[in-house]
């Protein structure tokens, strides 16, 4: 499984001219699955996500996590995030899960992602054409990969 978490002012999710989801200062966390993830994938990275000191502390130093910091959570799914790019110029998404793996991971990621902040996240819709705004706040973007822990 692997994440791409970005620090926001704020982000939105819209579809079809509507809006879906909009958070104000928090996580913007896009999702991709491959068909090898599970729970032991989901637990690493929304323990990582809940505790990563990213938002700053009184002093400006990055310090406080999103449960100190009190922010919001939009979790967006990603398949674009299993991509390889090894060969030629069009990437492959033969990594990615098909829907019948990766929408029950994806929901089960933003279930626990609630569980652990206790409180309701933001989503996207799972497979939709989805327009995704944010205002990266630092910029604070953070890739991680729950096969190759570093």
């Amino acid at each position: 499984m692997r994440i791409l978490i970005q620090r926001v002012k704020r982000a939105s999710v819209t579809i079809d001219e509507k809006i879906k989801s909009m958070i104000n200062s928090g996580l913007l966390i896009l999702v991709g699955i491959e068909e090898s993830d599970g729970d032991e994938d989901i637990d690493w990275l929304v323990k990582k996500c809940v505790n990563l000191r990213i938002f700053d502390d009184e002093q400006g130093v990055m310090n406080k996590s999103i449960l100190e910091s009190g922010g919001d959570v939009l979790a967006v799914s990603q398949f674009t995030l299993m991509a390889s790019t090894k060969k030629g110029n069009r990437p492959s998404y033969i990594r990615a899960a098909k829907p019948d793996i990766s929408i029950p991971l994806y929901e089960a990621f933003c279930s626990k992602m609630e569980s652990a902040l206790n409180k309701p996240i933001m989503t996207g819709v799972f497979g939709a054409d989805m327009q995704v705004e944010l205002v990266n706040d630092g910029p604070v973007t953070i890739f991680m990969d729950s096969k190759n822990k570093e």
